[in-house]
């Protein structure tokens, strides 16, 4: 079997990416992976990742022969993205990293917030994006496994006002920081995005990198986009191995 696209993350996080992409280009053949089985990943170290994320890899690759492997987790990516490209050279990857550059070019007050796992939010690539796409913002920095653990086990069943009740922490957090942006830095917090929009209220903007992402999956890979549209392969780990 070979596909063109396999989606990776810790769990449900990489969803709403694939299903951007599948909205854009139907024909894509795709297979999402969600490694719920060791999540989360945002709590373990930098080794643990790397291993884990290699692992998950070399498995797809032998089943699914996929054309590029999107990593759809910032935890994933700013962990063990470049050893991703070095142990596996004649596979593409495409990563998910925080929004910062969309974010600095949004913001009026030039402070911006960033939520996500504890890993990424402690990881040093951050302070490269900062560097290099808004040196002259403050960037106040939140890892929230509460509200990622929420939306792994029970976003999908749970009603809105749990959902919103369930964002309050952050909201509040980032009320008081005095910031005009925030960051989702964790693609988990793309399947509830309307509702952490709604409980940050107007005067923060939410932002996140799917569009991004999804942009250079499809520059990466040629797809007939007249092909046939086929349903995607979707594989939790915890149920099936792979």
């Amino acid at each position: 079997m070979s596909v063109d696209f396999a989606f990776i993350d810790s769990g449900k996080g990489g969803i709403p990416y694939m299903r951007k992409l599948l909205e854009i280009c139907p024909a894509a053949e795709c297979v999402y992976v969600g490694d719920s089985k060791n999540f989360p990943y945002g709590e373990k170290s930098q080794q643990e990742i790397i291993n884990l994320v290699t692992d998950l890899c070399q498995k797809i690759i032998h089943r699914f022969d996929p054309k590029a492997i999107i990593v759809a987790c910032n935890t994933m990516s700013v962990n063990a993205l470049d050893e991703l490209r070095e142990t596996f050279p004649d596979v593409k990857f495409v990563g998910t990293v925080p929004a910062i550059k969309l974010a600095s070019s949004l913001s009026q007050r030039r402070k911006i917030g960033l939520i996500a796992s504890n890993s990424t939010v402690h990881n040093d690539y951050n302070q490269k994006l900062q560097q290099e796409f808004a040196n002259d913002c403050t960037i106040i920095s939140r890892g929230d496994k509460e509200l990622i653990s929420f939306i792994e086990k029970k976003a999908y069943s749970a009603n809105k006002q749990d959902i919103l009740d369930a964002c309050k922490n952050a909201a509040d957090f980032f009320a008081k920081s005095d910031v005009d942006v925030v960051v989702l830095g964790c693609t988990h917090f793309l399947n509830i995005k309307e509702e952490i929009q709604e409980a940050f209220g107007p005067d923060i903007k939410v932002v996140d990198s799917v569009d991004g992402v999804v942009k250079h999956a499809l520059q990466v890979v040629d797809i007939d986009f007249f092909k046939q549209p086929v349903n995607p392969v979707v594989i939790m780990t915890d149920k099936n191995d792979l």
